[in-house]
């Protein structure tokens, strides 16, 4: 079966840290350029960070850039979102998506063709 599986949300003081990872199963990983996006309550869904498909290039949103990291491990099948200094605004489901080629700008979420179920990520004191 074609799916992407997360792992790794939880609740998280501010300032504190959490590893999302996301398991794909039963297609060609490394074809394809992967990311993590986010939905908060009341909110919209929003690219939060992309990875090329060899890993050779990473994006962040701004919100994020210099806290979170994503990698790959095309050997394993999965994808990884390091987050750390975390804030209650990071309070969201968490997705991984699967983008519909190997590279590209990787921010417009209607080129993804495959999400898991989602992960919630909660930092409260």
């Amino acid at each position: 079966q074609v799916q992407l599986v997360e792992s790794g949300g939880g609740l998280a003081q501010p300032g504190g840290s959490l590893r999302l990872s996301c398991a794909a199963s039963e297609f060609s990983f490394s074809h394809y350029a992967m990311s993590w996006a986010r939905q908060s309550p009341g909110k919209g869904l929003e690219w939060v960070s992309g990875i090329y498909n060899d890993g050779s290039d990473a994006h962040y949103a701004d919100s994020v850039k210099g806290r979170f990291t994503i990698s790959r491990d095309n050997a394993k099948n999965t994808v990884d979102l390091q987050m750390n200094s975390l804030r209650p605004e990071d309070t969201a489901l968490y997705f991984c998506t699967k983008y519909y080629t190997d590279s590209g700008r990787l921010r417009d979420l209607s080129e993804y063709d495959l999400w898991g179920q989602g992960t919630q990520v909660t930092v409260s004191s």
